[in-house]
């Protein structure tokens, strides 16, 4: 009899490990659905910040946020109406500049004595970026293409954005009664500490577009503009994004002089300081506090995980997963006091109501 118990047990055990497994499995395999998901709860974080500023004119929650997106399409298309015919043209002019660029970059190397095959290294990080894009690419195409997605991704949004209550109730009725207090505080703290990188992480990037601009059109580095674009939009991949976005950069200024490309390296350098010393505490200081370390090894991990969408995702997925082990384990686990978002209850208002 014994026996025939630890024989039961053993095999209780084999199904609950094959369990965690399949549901790991699971979990990996619907990845970049999940992904959708969270960029789906990202945009209504954007969109609800929106809708309160109309619901304080008693205007109910659906039509508030319709007309917060008729706002963000509206936004979106005065930008690209006052300032897209210069940097569409400066864009076409960047990508005209990039093979020439490379070649006067190689050149001036080979007159320095440095043996550095830059045609090599360009085709290597094409290739990187190709094996990031095969994950993210072969999704879009089995789920009908990137428009496809994007229009779910907004669709999701509005959908969270008009009730996020009725979203988040349902995920609480899916946790036992005695953890619904501590899930429902993890959701809300999540919701706030979202909205406040958002907003903080918006006012970098401006920042970043700004300076950019105004240098490269000082040192008289082509299509300036459309290197600030890209500068302040890789802005929001923490470290990666913006070494990424002085490459291009670089190389355009090579094509002018080997001095105006170091002045351009030293730009990007002063802006990267500016950022990591000035624009990200404050970051920090408005969401959650993250070491640079988690944040680093968090884009190289979701870079491997799901490809340039986890890449892209990976700091507001870090801000996130960070808050829910201060509350799930380090408080609701250990008992200590867990690191709350944000400055106080009075700054978060527009985040805090989507999750």
């Amino acid at each position: 009899m014994a026996d025939d118990n630890t024989g039961a047990g053993f095999a209780r055990k084999c199904l609950i490990v094959l369990a965690f497994v399949a549901l790991a499995a699971t979990l990996y395999a619907l990845g970049q659905l999940f992904l959708m998901i969270f960029g789906a709860i990202v945009v209504a974080v954007v969109l609800r910040a929106m809708a309160r500023q109309f619901i304080r004119f008693g205007i109910n929650d659906g039509f508030a946020v319709t007309l917060a997106v008729l706002a963000l399409f509206a936004i979106i298309a005065g930008i690209s109406w006052i300032f897209g015919g210069l940097v569409s043209a400066q864009f076409v002019s960047l990508a005209e500049q990039i093979p020439g660029a490379v070649d006067a970059t190689q050149r001036q190397l080979d007159i320095w004595g440095i043996d550095y095959d830059i045609e090599q290294a360009s085709r290597d990080i094409g290739s990187q970026l190709s094996g990031l894009t095969s994950q993210a690419g072969n999704f879009a195409m089995s789920a009908g293409g990137v428009v496809t997605n994007i229009i779910l991704v907004l669709a999701g949004a509005i959908f969270f954005a008009v009730d996020p209550e009725l979203y988040r109730n349902s995920l609480l009725r899916l946790v036992p009664k005695d953890r619904e207090a501590i899930i429902a505080l993890a959701s809300k703290d999540s919701a706030r500490a979202l909205g406040l990188w958002l907003q903080a992480q918006i006012l970098s990037s401006m920042a970043v577009i700004v300076l950019t601009y105004i240098g490269l059109s000082i040192l008289g580095v082509p299509s300036a503009a459309a290197l600030a674009i890209i500068a302040g939009a890789l802005d929001f991949i923490p470290f990666i994004g913006p070494v990424v976005a002085g490459i291009p950069a670089v190389l355009v200024a090579f094509s002018v002089s080997p001095t105006t490309a170091l002045w351009t390296v030293g730009l990007y350098l002063v802006i990267q300081q500016i950022q990591g010393n000035i624009l990200q505490p404050l970051i920090q200081k408005r969401s959650v506090d993250l070491s640079p370390a988690v944040l680093l090894f968090a884009v190289v991990a979701a870079g491997t995980l799901f490809g340039i969408v986890g890449v892209i995702l990976s700091a507001p997925l870090t801000v996130v997963a960070f808050v829910l082990v201060q509350r799930l384990y380090i408080e609701g686990v250990l008992g200590k006091p867990a690191k709350t978002p944000g400055p106080g209850a009075d700054d978060i208002e527009a985040g805090e109501e989507t999750a």
